[in-house]
């Protein structure tokens, strides 16, 4: 397989949009971002739910505004293999559509297509299993909710097996 190497272009790209986002804040009187820079995202599906909540932080704290303007710091971080035909194809389509991009169906796409597609059927089984057992109620429904929403249950069926497992 080729090996894809970044051109210098390709490099300075997120943190050219970073800088300016970061210098747009302090102009504007704004604290200095807290978030850090969620850094590059290489198609590997294992770490994207980690990274796409970093760049979501990043996005919101660095008033990122704009389907356009969040799509194109989002594709600024993405780099390598795979993820390089996605960018390219994202790129066509914004060169040839004039009108706004839609943020949902990005979101949809970009999720469909990097995300790990074992999460919510590992995530099922643990909550068919998952049993209270001597911990703290408050924690064991914690994590019995973030299990539900990984497993993309209906509210009935998490009900039932909330009231089967505590």
């Amino acid at each position: 397989m080729e090996e894809y190497e970044q051109t210098d272009t390709e490099m300075s790209v997120a943190p050219a949009i970073t800088a300016a986002a970061v210098n747009e804040n302090v102009q504007a009187g704004l604290p200095k971002n807290m978030v850090p820079d969620p850094g590059w995202f290489d198609g590997d599906q294992s770490k994207f739910e980690d990274w796409w909540r970093g760049i979501r932080l990043f996005l919101k704290s660095n008033r990122v505004n704009g389907t356009d303007n969040r799509i194109t710091v989002i594709l600024a971080h993405l780099r390598g293999g795979v993820v390089r035909i996605y960018i390219q194809k994202k790129l066509d389509e914004l060169d040839k559509d004039n009108n706004t991009q839609n943020w949902d169906e990005f979101v949809k796409e970009i999720k469909t297509t990097f995300s790990d597609k074992f999460k919510a059927a590992d995530a099922e089984w643990k909550i068919e299993t998952f049993k209270q057992g001597k911990r703290n109620t408050v924690d064991f429904i914690i994590e019995f909710e973030a299990l539900a929403m990984k497993a993309d249950m209906d509210e009935l069926h998490a009900i039932f097996l909330l009231k089967k497992n505590v």
